[in-house]
């Protein structure tokens, strides 16, 4: 069931249960009445139910109310309890009655117990009606509350007597010599008189706790007053007898007491629809009323003098000294209100004075509006606000002093407003641009209250706000530097791209662009130079994409080029089309930058990648990024398409790093040593050591898998340590076991500058594993620009002053070899892999290599040729003048035991040598004498 469907059934529970009771009780006390009007069908049942019933009635009454002060009655305990003492007493009375009339069957005498017990059952009920009334909070209240009800009561007493307790007063003292039969018969008109008095004044003053249950009781207590009332007139008294049909009314007012307190409990647990209660409509008739009661009372006194006037009678001094009492009550209530009216209206001027004040002093615009838009109070605020006089602004419509574009979305939420009950939503909050003196336009918040049908505005200008937000807003997305969309703005403009009504378009496309030779100008002429040279490349990307398209910076010298699909199917003629505008964009990029007094070159590498169905923002931004690495990692300087094959590479690179991971900590790697031969003898030189990585699987990587694998980070320096360290302890061991044939091991010129712990530098190798001098031989891999050739020159001139030979690898390929031989201490050249491999078949590599080799020859430098294979290409670099060589024309990589058997032999055939010489097992052939004078080692 739904909660609506819940709530709606309680409630019918709840007024189903409330109506049977009601229902019920009617029928009991319509069938007494019927039973009392007929005379209940005999005297004798007659008299019992006049007697018996009213005091078992009365005896519920006082139950139901004992039981409920016993439970909840809260603060109004004391006065459910004084009822059910005042209800116990009736039932006691009545109980005597019944005792004389239907026990005994005589006459009640006069006095007796019973009327004991009916003289005790007001006294109770004035209490609890004082208890159930509103206390006053002054003093001032408590007089007019007993002024109060001394003037309804006066002027009853005066009316009263001048009626009836007159002439009862004077029959009694006529008839009876005893003072208690006449004080009797006064007794009870009295009591009722004050009962009366205080339920008109309790009426106007009960309090709002259980209402419901507190006007049910005085109802009840009214009932039985005017029951007593009745039959205390003269003209009854003398003919009343049990059963008759003023019984009825007894009846009715204990039940209807006992009924008070049980049908207010549930409806004190029926769900209250919220909203303002329906006392509010009653509440000005109630306040007239109260107002009218001094003067109420006053007309009934007068009436009862009147009375003895008109009848000719004499004035009772009873009714004189009661009505002067009145009049004298009625002037000093009068006199307190007159002054309380004065106090209270010194009281609204002081507060009506405060409020205007705070309403002119406040720094926010009030404005009041009538139900058809007008203005009808503007605050002086509006001046320093809106720059507009506040009576310049009464009278005109709401609607001319806001924007239109905002107009329709106010009149909206007004309306939704309006239409909205005031309970559930009593304020609303309209943000919308208002029209200022000078014409601008300013942001206002305003609180929107209801306000005589109308509105009641509490508006604030937050323009500055607004422009902070939107300052703020612009920050979070855009980079600082070039003023650009950052990643943030970039990945959701290509996510609103995939997902908007273009996002099946095929010709989208993403480029991400990489800056060449950016490091290079933060480290050569400063970061602020890099930063300016950002800034021009941003406003060049800017400028060179589309309106429609957006350039972002996505940090560092990274940047991204969202290109939109023109809606065309044919994908052929679209990448064509991207593919020239990321041509363009690479060679815009590629111009020179003028900073300060320099010209900056550098260049850009392009990656684009295109969207497909259903591809993720993420993923299209990963395919241009691997795009790029792939145009820096084919030369740079160029545009590169994305291509599925891509993503497969990065997969297989990222699953062979975590084995090499693996393998470098399981210790799967094994040394091999290819010979280094003598070209004019075949004997070995020396031996050049390498790293092979046997995976678990079986599958032998060689170094150039691996390292472009594992990249420039530290798996490759701990490669290089643990290549480094095994090929010198294996080469010592070697030289004991009697074969001293040196060493090479190929090292970047970082890793030789790297600040390694001693136990793994150079020296603390040699020193530890008592390598002889000219044993080892350090190959500089690399010319890095990144590394100072300063700092490199100190540290190979360390390593020379212990024995240790450098020879320059891959001479013939770097851009800065000359530079090396102009500043490095080299004693041996060695050749690049690709110049021999072409030697025989291109005669202009045969010239450069020539050349080369010349160059070496007139340095005094050794020369060792890399990848010689080919019986020709040994035939060719001896002719040139190289001395030494490697490749698979004499052996490949020999692990230790097939590396010994070599060495045992100590040559390898030679073409074009016939017979060669006979040498020593394991011996070293010298290096040729050139310009250094340090002891000869083998080449590498």
């Amino acid at each position: 069931m739904s909660a609506l469907g819940a709530l709606l059934a309680t409630r019918s529970e709840s007024g189903s249960t409330g109506m049977r009771s009601r229902i019920l009780l009617g029928l009991v006390c319509g069938g007494y009445s019927v039973g009392a009007a007929f005379g209940w069908g005999s005297p004798q049942v007659a008299v019992f139910m006049g007697d018996f019933g009213l005091a078992a009635a009365a005896l519920v009454a006082a139950v139901s109310c004992f039981l409920y002060a016993r439970t909840g009655a809260g603060r109004l305990r004391p006065a459910w309890l004084l009822f059910s003492l005042s209800s116990a007493m009736a039932a006691c009375g009545n109980a005597v009655w019944g005792w004389y009339e239907v026990i005994l069957g005589v006459p009640v005498p006069t006095p007796s117990l019973a009327d004991v017990f009916f003289l005790c059952f007001a006294p109770p009920a004035v209490v609890g009606l004082l208890v159930l009334a509103k206390r006053p909070v002054t003093r001032a209240g408590w007089v007019c509350l007993a002024l109060d009800a001394w003037l309804i009561g006066g002027s009853l007493l005066t009316l009263a007597w001048s009626l009836a307790l007159a002439h009862t007063a004077h029959m009694a003292g006529v008839q009876e010599a005893s003072v208690a039969p006449a004080a009797l018969s006064l007794a009870y008109p009295l009591l009722d008189i004050v009962l009366v008095s205080m339920v008109l004044a309790l009426h106007f003053r009960r309090a709002g706790v259980n209402r419901s249950a507190v006007n049910t009781a005085i109802a009840a207590l009214a009932l039985t007053v005017l029951s007593d009332a009745v039959f205390t007139s003269p003209l009854l008294r003398s003919t009343y007898h049990s059963g008759q049909l003023l019984d009825a009314g007894w009846f009715a007012g204990s039940l209807l007491l006992a009924y008070a307190p049980w049908g207010a409990r549930r409806g004190a647990r029926r769900p209250v629809r919220p909203g303002p209660p329906r006392a509010i409509a009653s509440r000005p008739i109630a306040g007239s009323l109260a107002a009218l009661t001094p003067y109420l009372a006053a007309a009934v006194c007068t009436l009862g003098i009147l009375y003895n006037v008109v009848d000719g009678r004499r004035v009772d001094r009873v009714v004189i000294f009661t009505g002067c009492t009145v009049v004298l009550a009625l002037v000093v209530r009068q006199g307190i209100m007159l002054l309380d009216n004065i106090s209270l209206t010194q009281e609204l001027a002081q507060k009506e004075n405060h409020f205007r004040s705070l309403v002119q002093g406040s720094s926010d615009v009030i404005m009041i509006a009538a139900p058809n838009g007008t203005l009808r109070y503007v605050s002086p605020a509006a001046a320093g606000v809106y720059g507009r006089e506040a009576e310049d602004l009464v009278g005109a419509e709401l609607s001319s002093i806001i924007h239109p574009d905002d107009l329709g979305r106010v009149v909206h939420e007004v309306r939704r407003f309006l239409a909205a009950p005031p309970h559930e939503e009593p304020t609303t909050r309209i943000e919308c641009r208002f029209r200022s003196g000078t014409g601008d336009w300013l942001n206002v918040e305003s609180t929107v209250n209801r306000h005589q049908g109308g509105l009641l505005l509490n508006s604030r200008d937050v323009t500055e706000r607004v422009r902070l937000q939107a300052q703020l807003q612009h920050n979070a997305e855009h980079d600082p530097l070039t003023d650009l969309p950052n990643r943030a703005l970039f990945t959701a403009r290509v996510r609103q791209a995939l997902s908007g009504r273009r996002s099946g378009d095929p010709g989208t496309a993403v480029l991400f662009i990489d800056l060449d030779g950016f490091k290079q100008v933060n480290d050569t002429i400063g970061h602020q130079a890099g930063d300016e040279l950002l800034i021009q490349a941003g406003r060049r990307l800017q400028e060179s994409v589309r309106a429609g398209d957006t350039a972002a910076r996505l940090g560092g010298d990274e940047f991204a080029a969202l290109i939109m699909g023109d809606g065309t199917r044919d994908q052929g003629a679209r990448e064509y089309q991207v593919h020239e505008i990321a041509d363009r964009l690479r060679l815009t990029l590629s111009q020179p930058y003028r900073i300060g007094a320099s010209e900056v070159r550098v260049a850009a590498s392009i990656g684009v990648a295109f969207a497909e169905p259903a591809i993720s923002p993420t993923d299209l931004m990963r395919n241009a990024d691997l795009a790029m690495y792939r145009a820096k990692a084919g030369g740079k300087d160029r545009v590169e398409l994305y291509a599925p094959q891509m993503q497969a590479d990065v997969v297989r690179r990222s699953e062979l790093a975590t084995r090499l991971r693996t393998a470098l900590r399981d210790g799967e790697f094994a040394l091999l040593h290819q010979p280094v031969v003598h070209l004019a003898s075949g004997s070995v030189a020396a031996v050049a050591a390498q790293a092979r990585w046997r995976s678990a699987q079986g599958i032998l990587f060689t170094p150039a898998e691996f390292l472009r694998v594992s990249g420039n980070d530290d798996r490759t320096a701990e490669l290089g340590r643990w290549l480094l360290e095994e090929a010198v302890a294996q080469a010592a061991e070697r030289a004991r076991a009697g074969h001293p044939v040196a060493v090479s091991v190929r090292l970047s010129a970082a890793r030789l500058l790297d600040s390694a712990p001693p136990p793994g530098s150079v020296e603390a190798l040699l020193t530890r594993h008592g390598l002889p001098s000219g044993a080892l031989m350090i190959e500089v891999a690399d010319s890095d620009p990144r590394v100072s050739f300063d700092a490199l020159e100190q540290r190979l001139v360390a390593l020379r002053r212990l024995g240790v030979r450098i020879a320059l690898d891959g001479f013939g390929s770097g851009f800065a070899a000359i530079n090396a031989l102009r500043r490095l201490p080299i004693d041996v050249l060695k050749l690049d892999r690709n110049l021999v491999e072409g030697v025989v078949e291109s005669a202009r590599l045969h010239k450069i290599t020539s050349g080369l080799l010349r160059i070496a020859c007139d340095l005094g430098l050794q020369s060792v040729a890399d990848g010689v294979d080919v019986p020709e290409q040994v035939l060719a670099l001896r002719a040139m003048g190289c001395t030494h060589g490697q490749g698979m024309a004499f052996s490949g990589p020999l692990d230790e035991y097939r590396l010994r058997r070599a060495l045992v032999r100590g040559e390898f055939p030679v073409p074009g040598i016939p017979a060669p010489r006979p040498v020593m097992a394991g011996g070293s052939i010298p290096l040729l004498t050139g310009s250094h004078t340090e002891t000869p080692v083998p080449p590498t």
